[in-house]
């Protein structure tokens, strides 16, 4: 097993998750010019070293000043779990001592990696594991961006989803610190189109973000009716799917041209994408009734609807609807203007897909894991 976190990992300074303006202010405290930063933004981001030694543009006097305050803070997984569809599920230690869950899901053509930025979750989703878990902690910039950069596959990644454990809204400064790297010439440099954020909207928090960042936006709704999404989910009460989708029509981005169709698209065709998420569930969800009510909700606003099927947690009597019932309401949201596809489950066999993800048993796990290695 790896050995735990050190007591100067926990309790240091660390480089990863730094922006380039706090780098060169690292550089800078210890006399180092301010371009040092630049130098040192390279190594992290562009080389992806494991150790302020590999620093080699960079004189060994300033290296060791590093050092002496400062680590990567690099920490690989201490566990995979892998899918018979190729999925793996990667254990990740965090500062705080605790761990998190990350999925890596291989396709023909890309490679996506869904991240987590809380160790559990406050929404408290009654179909969601990582909300029975409860809330244990947000995540620092650098436990999110470390399940990138020490991620075995890094070099294969083609998208990366917030959709693991937690909120993002309920971390959001570092969400965006984090996606700041993702994005940022001086980072990894990818278009802010390479990366979803997913959210149940939180009121402030999810205008801020998409006031603050590019990148796509997913909506975790699971019914368009007020009632119905206040049991499923207890955020509907802070902000509920009408004021939602409100806050959505007043970007242009997401609204539905009301004329020359070719000329928004071609307008909008580099502007981020909006989709919603919708679980559904046996005789709960799965209605004309809802469908319509969709429609009726979504009127104006241009988007997809991704259905995900519902994979079964303790403590919950809900069931996922069959195929048939799916594809009747693809077909009618499809129909009526709403781009709907059905969602393939991955990972489900090592409790990776939509829902599953939990540590709230890691640390027995690794314990028992420990003797079966060392018998």
């Amino acid at each position: 097993m790896q050995k735990e976190i050190s007591h100067t990992q926990q309790t240091g300074k660390h480089l990863l998750g730094l922006s380039l303006d706090e780098l060169k202010e690292v550089a800078v405290s210890f006399g180092l010019p301010a371009f040092t930063g630049k130098q040192i933004a390279k190594w992290l981001y562009g080389n992806h070293i494991s150790d302020i030694e590999e620093m080699s543009n960079i004189s060994k006097k300033g290296r060791e000043m590093l050092g002496k305050e400062y680590t990567i803070g690099a920490m690989p997984p201490i566990d995979a779990q892998h899918s018979v569809d190729g999925t793996v599920k990667y254990l990740f230690p965090t500062l705080s001592g605790r761990y998190v869950e990350t999925v890596y899901i291989p396709e023909k053509d890309r490679a996506t990696l869904c991240v987590s930025c809380q160790i559990g979750c406050k929404m408290d989703c009654l179909f969601c594991q990582t909300g029975k878990q409860g809330f244990e902690g947000s995540l620092t910039v650098t436990d999110i961006l470390n399940q990138i950069y020490s991620l075995p596959e890094r070099e294969t990644l083609t998208n990366i989803v917030f959709m693991g454990q937690g909120e993002p809204m309920d971390n959001l400064d570092n969400i965006l610190k984090a996606t700041e790297v993702l994005t940022a010439e001086w980072g990894y440099a990818w278009s802010p189109k390479r990366i979803t954020v997913s959210s149940v909207g939180i009121r402030g928090k999810l205008k801020r973000f998409l006031d603050e960042s590019q990148c796509h936006i997913a909506i975790s709704m699971h019914t368009p009716l007020h009632e119905q999404r206040m049991q499923l989910m207890p955020a509907e009460k802070g902000m509920p799917i009408s004021e939602i989708v409100e806050l959505l029509k007043t970007y242009p981005a997401f609204r539905k041209p009301a004329h020359d169709k070719q000329a928004w698209h071609k307008e909008t065709s580099r502007q981020r994408r909006l989709s919603f998420e919708y679980i559904v569930f046996d005789g709960l969800n799965d209605s004309m009734t809802h469908a319509r009510e969709i429609v009726k909700l979504l009127d104006g606003l241009d988007c997809r609807i991704n259905l995900i099927r519902f994979h079964s947690i303790p403590g919950t009597s809900l069931k996922t609807s069959d195929e048939k019932r799916m594809e009747t309401l693809r077909d009618y949201l499809t129909s009526h203007g709403i781009f709907t596809t059905i969602r393939a489950s991955r990972g489900q066999d090592i409790f990776a897909a939509c829902g599953l993800l939990s540590t709230a048993k890691s640390k027995d796990y690794i314990i028992n894991k420990d003797e079966r290695e060392t018998t």
